[in-house]
């Protein structure tokens, strides 16, 4: 049964009642916190005073009526904004964290961050309201009731009533206030800080790069669980009353807070660009394009288009930094400018550099085939540019994606970096020792990451397998060749009766020089290194098979005419097998300790 209607002089007593500015009892006390027929009888002497000023023939604000209702709509302002601080507070802090006994250690932050603020919310949604179910989930948005339903009934109830009287912007205003000290409190708990774009860039890479990490979980939980739950209050309280109530009241709440947020991500957009940056700024742009339909879901409305616009401006932006950033790495490549040798020509440091970051390159092989579309510029940059390679890409086309013309060209002109770098040795084997490491490295690194080989195909890497092969077969030419020469039949023999028809002094002095050449490739090589152990093993078999023979067939021809002289150990100092196992000396990167160990006598 409904209780009956005041008359307005009864309405007008209600409201002067509850004036704190004429009772101190009033002021003490928040009619919305007592009894509930307390708060019926209010809010009807609200409703008697609004009818009784829509039918009067001429509106008096002097009039009794009208004074009461502007009472009525103070002190409703005022019980509204007590609602929302009484069950108004930001997340818990440890809600935020990753526990350190955690049962789930394998998880990334961002799952575990989500889970238990789904607790979180979980807990307070139960503490405060059994009426209701807590969460409504469309895809990945999880909207949670932020304020109990009795208390929405209750805001809702406050705003019917001062929307009706006029005072739709008061409303608005004591609602965002309250609101949006919540969201930025929130924001707070999840590490997003309030930068300018100015502050953004004027930091260290290495302090943003944590950032943004932090932005990335922040952003999710923002986007899916923090804007789309205040979207579902405003529309609790809102909808219906007025036109886009809701939405103009959702935008007065959350844009502050959202431009706070998404200003991190326009500022990595538009900062300076580097090859150290790429990486972060792709899991920026995985991030934020994974959000935009929920951005755009939770952003529908006409007012809050601004926001949807910023969002696809920024993923936009991220895009064309990533291609940039490649461009300008592949530059930097082949400009890199260091002309000291490294020692023992082993792996150059930009070899490793430029072979784990195409190695990163290929983990985010998914987004960069999507963002990568124009083909590497080999021809219109540096076609007439004599410290470029000239590298004609069109054969790999039909069978490469534009990212794996992008991965080969970066090699290509890797290798052409590299040749010049090798000019820098002044021992003509050590050049070639250093390209084939280097070039070793790089086959090897693509044969090692399934992904990579797939986007830069078995005929390159045969291409790659082919060119540091040739660069041993130079080295073993550059060195070898000279020492064996020692070991021709060519000028010992000589005619004569009264000869044996060897020369025995152009045959010591072959045997001298050859001791001399051997000795010296083993004091230099030794300091030599090739760090993969089986291309050092490769190499050495090699050398053995070309040296070892040829001395034991020089030896097994010549040694009778030495041994018959006077000092034979001057001159067939080494066995076979002393220079068998001086080889295994060659390429360890360090000096011998010793001389090389003669035969035994």
């Amino acid at each position: 049964m409904e209780p009956p209607e005041l008359s307005a002089a009864a309405a007008q007593k209600t409201i002067l009642r509850w004036d704190s500015t004429a009772s101190e009892d009033a002021r003490d006390k928040m009619i919305f916190t007592g009894d509930r027929d307390e708060i019926e009888t209010y809010l009807d002497a609200v409703d008697q005073l609004q009818k009784a000023m829509s039918t009067a023939a001429v509106s008096d604000s002097s009039s009794p009526t009208s004074s009461a209702l502007q009472i009525a709509m103070a002190r409703l302002e005022d019980e509204f904004r007590s609602i929302l601080l009484i069950h108004t507070s930001p997340i818990e802090s440890d809600s935020l964290t990753e526990s350190p006994h955690s049962e789930f250690p394998s998880q990334e932050f961002e799952e575990i961050a989500e889970n238990t603020f789904d607790k979180q919310l979980d807990h307070q949604e139960s503490n405060s309201s059994t009426t209701s179910s807590c969460y409504k989930t469309t895809s990945s948005i999880r909207e949670v009731d932020l304020i109990p339903n009795d208390a929405v009934y209750d805001l809702r109830s406050i705003a019917e009533r001062m929307i009706a009287a006029g005072y739709l912007r008061e409303c608005i205003q004591v609602y965002a206030s309250v609101r949006k000290s919540a969201v930025d409190a929130s924001l707070k708990k999840l590490n997003v800080e309030k930068l300018s774009i100015g502050d953004v860039q004027r930091l260290e890479w290495e302090t943003l790069e944590t950032k943004i990490r932090r932005w990335i979980r922040a952003a999710k939980i923002c986007v899916r669980v923090l804007f789309a739950s205040e979207r579902r209050l405003c529309e609790q309280i809102f909808e219906g009353l007025g036109n886009s109530t809701d939405d103009a009241c959702f935008m007065e709440t959350i844009k502050g807070p959202a431009i706070q947020l998404f200003n991190f991500a326009e500022a990595i957009s538009i900062s300076r660009r580097s090859p150290e940056k790429l990486f972060k700024i792709l899991d920026l742009h995985d991030a934020l394009s994974d959000l935009l339909p929920d951005i755009e879901n939770v952003f529908e409305s006409k007012s809050s288009e601004s926001i949807r616009i910023q969002a696809a401006e920024i993923l936009s932006r991220l895009a064309e930094a990533a291609r940039g950033i490649l461009s300008e790495f592949e530059n930097a490549v082949l400009r890199e400018p260091s002309k000291v040798p490294v020692p023992g020509g082993t792996i150059h440091p930009l070899t490793r550099y430029v072979m784990n970051y195409i190695s990163l390159i290929s983990d985010y092989k998914q987004t960069l085939i999507e963002l990568i579309v124009s083909k590497p510029s080999t021809g219109s940059r540096y076609s007439s540019d004599p410290n470029a390679p000239d590298m004609d890409l069109s054969e790999f086309e039909g069978q490469a994606s534009t990212l794996a013309l992008h991965l080969i060209w970066i090699i290509a002109i890797l290798q052409f970096n590299l040749d010049g770098k090798s000019k820098h040795y002044k021992d003509a084997s050590l050049a070639h020792l250093f390209m084939m490491n280097n070039v070793h490295y790089i086959a090897q690194k693509i044969k090692g990451l399934p992904e990579l080989r797939e986007m830069i195909g078995d005929d390159y890497l045969k291409r790659l397998t082919g060119k540091f092969r040739s660069a041993a077969t130079n080295y073993q030419r550059s060195t070898w060749v000279r020492v064996l020469y020692c070991l021709r039949d060519e000028g010992l023999h000589v005619s004569g009766s009264f000869s044996s028809g060897v020369s025995k002094s152009a045959l010591r002095e072959r045997f001298k020089a050859f001791n001399a050449m051997f000795e010296e490739v083993h004091r230099t090589q030794a300091t030599w290194l090739i760090p993969d152990t089986q291309l050092r093993e490769e190499l050495r078999i090699s050398i053995s098979e070309k040296v070892l023979p040829a001395y034991r067939s020089f030896l097994g021809r010549f040694r009778s005419h030495i041994e018959s002289g006077r000092h034979p150990e001057n001159y067939i100092k080494y066995s076979v097998e002393d220079l068998e196992n001086a080889v295994l000396d060659f390429f360890e990167g360090y000096p011998v300790n010793q001389h090389l160990r003669r035969r035994s006598e």
